[in-house]
């Protein structure tokens, strides 16, 4: 192990990316393109359950922004993280890596002033991740004494 950090997998293609929003978004779960197409429809989307099973067997390489716009919608991120090449990537991942620790009660709360209706921008996330990280680091190198980070209780 790499000291208890997550490793980022390689999210180039969009089944690549489809895949990894499915393992995070729905942990533990076998999603179906029914399944998912009915979310989609839910929240105001429209994407074929077989063209998302097409997506995920790796048959569908360029979809339209439409597409992109649906698979968005389903699950529950910016559209842009499915582009080539995209900016907002990178955003996603730290974003979902910081709700798993959040869900994992590694991270209990976190307070922001000034936030606009973005929220806490990417660079924030992966500082709050690495505090997080050095302070399990000290904790393990010292046998668990000191003091818990973000002025938690000891447990």
């Amino acid at each position: 192990m790499d000291g208890g950090k997550e490793r980022v997998p390689e999210l180039r293609t969009l089944q690549q990316k489809v895949e990894y929003m499915v393992e995070k978004t729905f942990p533990g779960q076998k999603v179906s393109g029914r399944v998912f197409a009915d979310l989609v429809k839910e929240r105001g989307g429209s994407l074929s359950h077989s063209y998302f099973s097409n997506i995920l067997a790796g048959k569908v390489t360029q979809p339209s922004e439409d597409i992109l716009k649906a698979l968005g919608l389903g699950f529950g991120v910016d559209w842009r993280f499915f582009k080539e090449e995209s900016e907002v990537v990178d955003d996603v991942v730290a974003g979902l890596q910081f709700l798993a620790k959040r869900r994992t009660g590694e991270i209990s709360g976190l307070a922001g002033r000034g936030l606009d209706e973005d929220g806490l921008p990417p660079e924030l996330l992966q500082f709050a991740l690495s505090l997080l990280e050095d302070a399990k680091g000290r904790r393990s190198t010292t046998g668990g004494g000191g003091a818990a980070p973000f002025g938690e209780p000891e447990k």
